[in-house]
């Protein structure tokens, strides 16, 4: 078997680390050897002295993504799941890119961290999708709309194209 690297992208809310985690069960009761590689996560840890200009954002996701393709390359299947908002730096570190779409709506009808209202009201700046931009990914590898599909449907399409992916 040989390992994977897959980059979600989607706005703040999409959906990306709920489907991240349920695939990344599924794949392991499958024997397969998965790390999620959580943003919220890392930016406490490996990405602890970064802030969100747009220069910390793409080194963030640099850091990210050297750790994906490390694992990657170590037979892990390695999914990244991180807002990932531009798309020249989706291109440069590679990986299979996902796209987690919902529309900016959704999320915002979501809410669940209480991001939005934050960043609508202007308590949180360079906030993706209401103060800093999100750039569409220009040709992933497979798009989930989690704002038209239910969650079983999204976490299964994440699954099938790993599975038909890892070889």
């Amino acid at each position: 078997m040989s390992g994977l690297f897959i980059q979600m992208t989607g706005l703040s809310g999409a959906g990306k680390t709920t489907l991240a985690q349920a695939a990344a069960q599924k794949l392991r009761k499958d024997g397969l050897n998965v790390e999620v590689i959580d943003g919220d996560e890392y930016r406490e840890g490996l990405c602890s002295d970064l802030g969100f200009s747009k220069q910390d954002r793409n080194t963030n996701i640099r850091r990210l993504g050297f750790v994906g393709r490390i694992l990657a390359r170590n037979n892990v299947v390695a999914i990244m799941s991180a807002i990932n908002p531009y798309d020249e730096v989706r291109r440069q570190i590679e990986g299979s890119v996902v796209y987690i779409k919902s529309s900016l709506e959704a999320v915002i009808e979501r809410d669940v961290k209480g991001l939005y209202a934050k960043a609508l009201s202007g308590e949180i700046p360079n906030f993706t999708g209401i103060s800093d931009p999100f750039e569409e990914p220009e040709n992933p590898h497979l798009v989930i709309e989690t704002d038209k599909q239910n969650l079983d449907q999204s976490i299964t399409a994440l699954y099938e194209y790993i599975k038909a992916n890892v070889t």
